[in-house]
């Protein structure tokens, strides 16, 4: 029963919700504009991340099933490192596109052309995919004497840890790769919003309204994703034998079901050019069935 319940949900909420909002964002004219457009990128990046992860870890909580292939352990490191790099790069540019908006409202579209964000979502998912397959590579040589993981799903530090071979270059990698995924894209956010939260000090009551409108479910997307990372990071970089197993199991299944399941409601629910889109979408679709 909770199996189903739990399929229903992933199927119907994630699933269903990403890509009615992926349609409508790409067959509506007046959502092709930045912000939708970075919004867009984002629910395909949730799309991309739930249908590659959730399935799998179904299985392995809900079933007597815990053992996966080493092919397949690879391939979800694959799909959860480049989903988490995609996902706060993508968090990051469209910060960067709130600053623009707020601070420099008249250079907006001078800015912001198509080309440019065209060029900017490219780069996310180069960025993000480029940057992990060096440390990919340099995992997949690693030579493996052990073959438990004390985890929901397998982790590349995990498996680093696992090798019996030389693992020091990993591990400086590890470090450099960090600061390329982790430093650039929150310099950007800070940036961003050390610029907006100075507009609001130093401008009107109109201003401050339009940064809390547009910044909000931003910020509620932002803090979401960066709660389930560093719960991650905590419990797998750190002891956390005394920490409860239903626990463990409840934040790593968070990690990956929660920023798919809350992005489409937060920005669906917030933004009323995206609400008014989808009513017309659905509107227009029963029109159609009538005629």
């Amino acid at each position: 029963m909770v199996s189903k319940f739990v399929v229903a949900v992933y199927l119907i909420t994630i699933l269903l919700v990403n890509m009615l909002l992926i349609v409508v964002i790409c067959v509506n004219r007046s959502l092709h504009e930045p912000m939708y457009m970075f919004l867009c990128s984002l629910f395909v990046n949730e799309l991309y991340g739930s249908s590659g992860l959730f399935p799998f870890l179904l299985v392995q909580v809900l079933s007597d099933v815990h053992t996966v292939s080493v092919p397949l352990c690879f391939l979800q490191i694959v799909c959860l490192y480049s989903y988490a790099k995609v996902e706060f790069c993508n968090l990051a540019v469209m910060s960067f596109d709130r600053y623009v908006a707020i601070c420099r409202p008249l250079q907006y579209h001078t800015i912001m052309t198509h080309f440019t964000v065209l060029i900017l979502i490219v780069l996310t998912w180069l960025y993000s995919f480029m940057t992990f397959m060096i440390t990919l590579s340099l995992t997949l040589r690693l030579t493996l004497c052990k073959n438990v993981l004390n985890n929901v799903y397998c982790l590349n530090h995990q498996i680093v840890k696992l090798a019996c071979s030389d693992t020091r270059l990993n591990f400086i990698y590890g470090l450099f790769g960090t600061v390329l995924s982790v430093l650039v894209p929150l310099l950007t956010i800070l940036f961003s919003y050390i610029k907006i939260l100075h507009v609001c000090c130093v401008g009107s009551r109109q201003t401050r309204q339009k940064a809390v409108g547009t910044c909000a479910p931003h910020l509620a997307s932002l803090l979401n994703f960066s709660f389930g990372c560093l719960f991650e990071i905590f419990q797998n970089r750190f002891d956390t034998m005394e920490v409860p197993s239903v626990l463990k199991i409840t934040m790593s299944l968070y990690f990956v079901v929660l920023q798919p399941l809350l992005n489409p409601i937060v920005y669906g629910m917030r933004v009323s050019k995206i609400q008014t889109a989808c009513k017309r979408f659905f509107f227009k679709k029963k029109l159609t069935e009538l005629v």
